[in-house]
């Protein structure tokens, strides 16, 4: 399993579905704006407390950004 492309695939879902852009979810979860699109592209490989900043911040639980559509 590829998990990098797996939470970088559903942090963009779930900042797209509330209509989030990068930098304000970026700002919200106090990451860096190149480092969360890192992330999205599936390039970064982001630490738990940056999962746990992005799921709090996205109003989900950080086990649903690894969940496989």
């Amino acid at each position: 399993m590829d998990w990098n492309r797996i939470v970088g695939i559903n942090v963009r879902r779930f900042r797209l579905e509330r209509k989030l852009t990068q930098e304000q979810l970026a700002h919200d979860a106090e990451i860096d704006l190149t480092y969360l699109g890192g992330i999205e592209r599936c390039r970064r490989n982001p630490s738990i407390s940056v999962v746990g900043r992005i799921a709090a911040t996205l109003g989900v639980h950080p086990k649903e950004l690894f969940e496989e559509e």
